[in-house]
């Protein structure tokens, strides 16, 4: 299995990761602001690099995160990859698999998402989890799984 066999995730996962990102980064935004309109630093010497890093964050992380994603649907496994600095290489055999869940979030919900998450026997990465799938996508994929995990134990 070469990288470049590996299925992209949904495309609106760039705007779902830049929107929570936005999210998470507004507080820091507020508080710079507050600083410099309370008179305790200095006019932009606070405000403009809190503005500048939560710009980069909000533009360039989201797409590098979803460059480094990707995942690989077998007969019987699942190969998850992710990771910017540490890569993760994750095959998750369908035998080992307990039971599986669709997860989305109202930013998910609202772009259509979902997050596939397969629990599985045993300690060690016991869940593994592939967000960024179109919500009809990762149902489908849950239902194949489901069907291979029934016929392995039938």
């Amino acid at each position: 299995m070469d990288e470049d066999s590996l299925t992209s995730l949904h495309p609106n996962y760039v705007k779902a990761v830049r929107l929570a990102t936005a999210v998470f980064a507004l507080p820091f935004v507020i508080g710079a602001l507050v600083l410099e309109i309370a008179g305790l630093l200095p006019h932009g010497s606070f405000l403009a690099p809190v503005l500048l890093l939560a710009l980069y964050a909000v533009m360039r992380v989201p797409l590098r995160r979803y460059h480094a994603r990707g995942y690989r649907m077998g007969e019987d496994r699942l190969r998850v990859v992710r990771g910017l600095l540490f890569r993760s290489d994750t095959v998750v055999p369908f035998g080992r698999v307990q039971h599986i869940d669709v997860h989305q979030g109202p930013i998910e919900r609202g772009y259509g998402l979902a997050t596939l998450v397969l629990h599985t026997a045993g300690n060690h990465n016991a869940s593994v989890s592939l967000p960024g799938l179109g919500h009809d996508d990762a149902l489908a994929m849950r239902e194949a799984i489901r069907a291979h995990v029934k016929r392995d134990t039938m």
